[in-house]
């Protein structure tokens, strides 16, 4: 019985840790160890699949008041990097910068610390964000539903990401700091069973609009995050492993192939 009940009580303190870390929501965290970072990070999906819909509501929102869809789409992006304090847009300019500037792994590090921005991470930026809000004003044009969903769908998606570089075997790019402090802490049948739910949640989501959507948003979130992992391969091979910039870039990679494959296939 105690073990079930420490149990509860790490995936409790598990979520909190997830929406304190990778939203901006205020969360009280009263405990943070091994055991609350793997549940914070096999629940990374979960939080997505949140902000995908608030991001969602804001799109179809802004599309039935009028506002158009390439407009629609940038206030929905525009909330998801307010409700995540942009920090994973933070994290795809500074891997793009580090990966660019063609360094060792201790200088690429290096660059990924600086609080300024180089015309790598620049770039990566203004793709990532211009991908996304395209894919969703096409996803727009097949119907309200399938941007919706695909929205929520590439959310999840690129959260997955975050949850596949946490599992065993893939190390920490630094001794300290985030990456180091959530390596290797998801268990892969954690891993396995998020996985499983970012399917389901995108063929449920895809069922509302048809059986061919059904079919497509999870194909489209496993593609994104097949993305993300081969840019996990890059990233392990430059600096030897994650870092929270590593994680944050996996997500936005995910997020936006996701949205890409979606407005493919659909």
């Amino acid at each position: 019985m105690r073990g079930v009940r420490g149990a509860v009580r790490d995936a409790v303190d598990g979520a909190r840790m997830a929406v304190g870390t990778l939203t901006a929501v205020p969360v009280r965290v009263d405990r943070v160890d091994r055991a609350v970072a793997g549940w914070a990070m096999a629940l990374a999906p979960a939080v997505g699949a949140g902000l995908g819909a608030a991001g969602a509501a804001v799109f179809a929102a802004a599309l039935l008041l009028g506002a158009g869809g390439p407009l629609s789409a940038v206030l929905a992006l525009g909330l998801l990097a307010l409700l995540t304090r942009a920090l994973h847009l933070d994290g795809l300019a500074d891997l793009a910068d580090g990966l660019g500037s063609g360094r060792p792994a201790e200088e690429a590090l290096a660059v990924m610390k600086r609080s300024d921005i180089g015309p790598f991470g620049v770039v990566a930026l203004v793709f990532a964000v211009l991908v996304q809000a395209a894919a969703l004003v096409r996803l727009a044009e097949t119907g309200l539903w399938p941007a919706a969903a695909g929205l929520v769908a590439a959310a999840a998606a690129g959260r997955l990401a975050i949850t596949a570089a946490c599992t065993p075997g893939v190390p920490p790019a630094r001794p300290e700091g985030l990456g180091a402090f959530v390596a290797g802490s998801v268990p892969r049948p954690a891993a396995g069973a998020a996985a499983a739910g970012v399917l389901v949640l995108a063929a449920l989501c895809g069922l509302v609009h048809s059986a061919g959507a059904a079919l497509a948003l999870p194909a489209a979130a496993a593609l994104g995050v097949g993305a993300a992992l081969a840019l996990l391969v890059r990233a392990r091979r430059r600096l030897g492993g994650i870092t929270g910039d590593v994680l944050g870039a996996l997500c936005e990679t995910a997020s936006a192939a996701a949205l890409t494959a979606a407005a493919v296939l659909l």
